[in-house]
């Protein structure tokens, strides 16, 4: 046997004599040393139970290993750490086993999307999803596959969709009992977007959602003439699920074309949505609209957080959400009811909500044939980064920046503005004298009132995400490079180091032999932290 294999097996025997029963995804603090899922939990928290690091020692922390990838390409995927062995995705869809403790590679797996692929914004994806002892990857040409964790060995690989269409997957699967589920990116083009699950042990596909609604379904109204076959409204960011209800939740994106919505009349359902679908079968059982006939590229692609608290003096089960156009929101995550909507970032596309928790537009500047000033810009006040929330301070994270854009939003072709628009890339460089261009930040918004609690403020911007721990600790870092931690309860910065790379990913935490791990995808590498010894 090859000297590698052996090391696999006295390394990792552990994780491969019993897999991870999906019971275990369920309860991730009766294993606070794993993370298990993209989010960490299934409710999409983002929150570590670990304690080991505090804000009083968190300033000895010292880098344990870096793993290089051969990517170049944007490192966005969080990793999977199970009983010690660490998992990630090298972009755009290269999978690698790590020793999580020294950062040696057990083994890899190289898959080359089709050559027909075609996505907008970058050969990105997120990260794995783990059931038993296999591996789930969605690919950039739509497909999913089951992988051997043990050895890197496709075992079987399911067609979602037509790379040649414009179909993509960018998100890390999720797994709800015994299916794998994963959404359609490639909502800048003409596609009619999808959610689909899959059964996790033959590939088999179980249910289907389209995102638009087809003749006669609900929501087909929304769309005028044929515009609901090209509508877009993908999906590009993983989902959540409640085990007490069996609804799994997703964000929705854009419709298409993006920016000009006379050709899509309506307020073209479920883009920019957040859906709850039955699990078992994939029917709808409620939905709500963040942007109606959105025309300024705002899609609804976060992760929803789930959480228990105290809503108006009654206790609540809520969905918390951070949405791209700059609004913060409490829905009950049972019924979808609007309970709360207050902004985050300036947002002056709407004036405030009806009764039914609609936004209200700001007259004039949605059917504008002249350029207008919209915030935040398209590229949104938070995007797909993931937020966080901690049960232990009660606070939600928000990573996010500031920021303004000119835009016509009638009449200006498929998904093109004007001057510093919704469909600029992510290369404003801040203007540090006023602030006019942006800044990046993060904010802790108490989710009883959605009032900020305080905020940390970053001189550049940032595509960074959040990580919270039991001990009171916020992790996150930004476009200038660094990675730092602050105190969860006040904002204090408390310990950073310059990685030399963009960080554009989400911070994880896991423990190996006693010892807790930070570990965060910056430039083309992994970066892992622990306390000095």
């Amino acid at each position: 046997m090859h000297w590698r294999s052996l090391l696999l097996l006295s390394v990792a025997g552990s994780l491969w004599g019993q897999g991870v029963a999906f019971d275990r995804l369920l309860h991730p603090e009766r294993e606070p040393q794993n993370w298990l899922t993209y989010s960490g939990t299934v409710d999409g928290r983002r929150f570590s139970p670990l304690t080991q690091i505090t804000p009083g020692n968190v300033k000895n922390l010292e880098l344990q290993w870096v793993w290089q990838a051969k990517s170049i390409e944007k490192f966005e995927a969080t990793a999977l750490v199970v009983d010690g062995v660490l998992y990630t995705i090298q972009a755009p869809n290269d999978v690698y086993a790590l020793d999580a403790a020294t950062g040696r590679i057990f083994w890899s797996l190289d898959y080359t999307p089709a050559p027909e692929t075609r996505v907008c914004c970058g050969r990105v994806n997120r990260g794995l999803a783990i059931l038993g002892d296999t591996l789930y990857m969605g690919t950039l040409d739509a497909h999913l596959l089951a992988i051997d964790a043990r050895n890197g060995k496709i075992l079987w690989n399911t067609t979602v969709g037509t790379a040649a269409d414009r179909y993509a997957i960018t998100h890390a699967p999720l797994i709800v009992k015994d299916k794998v589920i994963v959404g359609t990116a490639g909502g800048d083009g003409p596609i009619r977007g999808y959610i689909a699950a899959y059964d996790a042990k033959t590939g088999k596909q179980a249910w289907r959602f389209h995102t638009i609604p087809g003749p006669g379904e609900p929501g087909h109204e929304t769309w005028s003439g044929d515009s609901w076959k090209t509508g877009g409204a993908a999906v590009w960011n993983t989902g959540a699920y409640d085990p007490e209800t069996n609804l799994t939740y997703w964000g929705i994106g854009n419709p298409a074309p993006d920016t000009n919505g006379d050709v899509r009349l309506g307020d073209n359902l479920y883009s920019d949505c957040v859906v709850a679908l039955d699990a078992d079968t994939g029917k709808l059982k409620w939905y709500y609209q963040f942007t109606p006939h959105d025309t300024m590229d705002y899609d609804s692609t976060q992760v929803p957080v789930l959480a228990d608290i105290q809503f108006q003096g009654k206790p609540r089960k809520v969905m918390l959400w951070a949405n791209r156009n700059g609004l913060f929101y409490v829905l009950d995550r049972t019924t979808g009811q609007f309970l709360l909507g207050k902004p985050f970032a300036k947002a002056n596309w709407l004036t405030g909500f009806d009764e039914k928790g609609r936004p209200i537009r700001t007259p004039g500047q949605q059917d504008s044939a002249v350029p207008v000033l919209v915030q935040p810009n398209g590229l949104g006040a938070t995007n797909w980064y993931p937020p966080s929330f901690s049960p232990h301070t009660g606070l939600f994270y928000i990573p996010g920046w500031e920021n303004s854009g000119t835009m016509v939003a009638k009449n200006n072709g498929f998904g093109r503005s004007t001057g510093n628009t919704p469909m600029a890339q992510p290369n404003l460089i801040p203007d540090f004298k006023t602030e006019a261009e942006g800044f990046g930040f993060v904010r802790a918004i108490d989710p009883k009132t959605g009032e900020k609690r305080w905020e940390y403020k970053m001189t550049d911007i940032t595509w960074a995400g959040v990580l919270s721990t039991a001990s009171d600790l916020v992790f996150s870092g930004g476009r200038e490079g660094y990675f730092y931690a602050l105190d969860g309860r006040n904002g204090n910065l408390l310990w950073k180091a310059s990685l030399g790379g963009q960080i554009n990913s989400g911070p994880m935490s896991y423990m190996v032999n006693n010892r807790q791990y930070v570990a965060v995808d910056a430039g083309s590498a992994l970066f892992v932290y622990a306390l000095r010894q």
